[in-house]
């Protein structure tokens, strides 16, 4: 045998598993991960019929859209109808069943849907990620669209509850999930409601729309302490000053030695507090001088709240930007999915969800970067479990969307029709959710990676090492599929 799977002190590296992964999972980690894996799925399978809803299964061969990441493309030996040369014809594999499961909802044979779909992205390997993957997937219909409806429907929440958006019958439905597996899986009992922070929120305090609420060094909005003349040129400029601060502790020098040996970032200034009373650092601030332009008058600092813990020995990273729209509706585009956007603005989510019904009148009036989104993500210890979007279910809207805001040309636009002539039809407000399984199965098997929770795994890189895929293909294959070899 290649390695023995039950040397625990002298296991073989990731690639010789993988190779061998029937070797691999006798493993008893491995089997109980699977054993765990199938345990969890049926009791989703069983919480999601009793509240009603049909399981169905969507197509995974579709047709390539400009919506998300890059695809994988399946050649067909299907031929066009003419008698031009032939020209290859490609399908390409579900990204997530987001059209497929909007149709059926729009049909009316289903109003509560559900799946565990198989997913596929061309994406660079990470240990998070897999190019080939398993979401739990679910869309209702008749969900609540905007704050008013759903705040007079839910009158179990608090008054105080910050989800501001609709669909707060799909969050009912994911907290239900989570807390009947947590009381499965680790025998706890979760809270009746679960922690709901705002985008503006976690960004303010954690810098991350993926918080860890465990880590306390938090960072802190000081602009209302700074002096009037600092604030008043904030706000002409619609800006705000945070900062980082590190008391003088010992048990922080670490810390704080790392953080500057990572330090690459010029728009984060860093200061060092060098007097007792914490008084100098404004006046030695680039940040400041940059805010104040060329009136820089000495500045004191006693307005400061003193909790802040300056003081000789202090560490302070100083950063100021632009106030953030709640959860934004649209962005400009990351670098992974640049090659779709080219420059033009981009769905933080996808191009389905509904914009917050108060800024309707913002997003015709072309203020994208003010339009919030009906968007919502399932978060713990700083992974993302989950997310989901209240959809646009007025066919108007959603071509406005497509033509005026994300720009798409004709053709983009022609690969979404079916979906247009379906809102046109009518289509009730509907919402959904995707919880990625095997991010979930990692958290609860209590591995850093989803490939100990996958039977047959691929490497980082997205190579089959056990059935040696991807592999080329002979001229003579690809001549059926009218594909030449470069």
């Amino acid at each position: 045998m290649p390695f023995m799977p039950f040397d625990k002190q002298n296991l073989a590296n990731e690639d010789l598993r993988l190779r061998y992964r029937y070797l691999d999972l006798r493993r008893t980690e491995l089997t109980n991960n699977l054993k765990k894996r199938s345990d969890v799925a049926f009791l989703i399978r069983s919480t999601l019929h009793e509240q009603g809803f049909t399981e169905v299964e969507t197509p995974m061969l579709l047709n390539s859209t400009p919506e998300g990441a890059r695809e994988y493309l399946v050649p067909t030996r299907v031929k066009q109808s003419s008698d031009a040369a032939p020209q290859p014809l490609f399908y390409a594999l579900s990204q997530s069943p987001q059209q497929p499961k909007q149709l059926l909802v729009a049909s009316g044979a289903v109003d509560r849907y559900f799946q565990l779909a198989r997913c596929f992205r061309d994406e660079d390997g990470r240990k998070d990620r897999q190019p080939e993957f398993t979401q739990v997937d679910l869309e209702m219909a008749w969900v609540s669209w905007g704050k008013e409806r759903a705040a007079g429907e839910s009158g179990s929440r608090s008054a105080a509850d910050p989800w501001r958006i609709g669909g707060h019958e799909v969050r009912d439905i994911v907290e239900t999930i989570i807390r009947r597996i947590w009381k499965k899986v680790e025998n706890v009992d979760l809270e009746e409601q679960f922690r709901v922070m705002t985008y503006e929120e976690v960004m303010g305090r954690y810098g991350s729309d993926k918080p860890d609420l465990r880590f306390g060094l938090e960072i802190q909005d000081i602009t209302p302490y700074l002096l009037r003349s600092l604030r008043d040129s904030l706000e002409a400029k619609g800006e705000i000053v945070e900062a980082l601060i590190i008391t003088a502790r010992s048990e922080h020098a670490p810390f704080v030695q790392a953080a500057l040996e990572m330090e690459t970032d010029r728009s984060v200034e860093h200061l060092q507090v060098a007097q007792e009373d914490g008084s100098d650092w404004l006046n030695q601030s680039r940040t400041v001088k940059e805010i104040l332009g060329d009136s820089n008058p000495a500045l004191e600092v006693s307005d400061l709240d003193p909790s802040l813990g300056l003081a000789q020995g202090g560490t302070i990273w100083l950063a100021r930007r632009p106030r953030r729209p709640e959860f934004p509706l649209f962005t400009r585009a990351d670098e992974d999915k640049d090659f779709l956007a080219h420059g033009r603005w981009s769905s933080s989510h996808h191009p389905f969800t509904a914009p917050m019904s108060e800024d309707l009148e913002k997003m015709y009036a072309g203020k994208v970067e003010e339009v919030r989104g009906q968007h919502y993500d399932l978060v713990l210890n700083g992974v993302e479990i989950g997310g989901g979007s209240v959809r646009v279910h007025d066919a108007a809207m959603q071509e406005y969307i497509f033509k005026n805001i994300l720009q798409l040309d004709e053709k983009e636009k022609s690969s979404f029709n079916h979906l247009l002539h379906a809102l046109r039809c009518g289509a009730p407000p509907h919402g959904g959710f995707a919880f990625g399984f095997d991010r979930l199965m990692a958290i609860l098997c209590k591995t850093s990676s989803i490939r100990d929770v996958i039977a047959f795994p691929k490497t980082a890189a997205g190579t089959d090492l056990l059935f040696k895929s991807p592999s080329p293909s002979s001229a003579e294959v690809l001549a059926q599929y009218a594909l030449k070899p470069l």
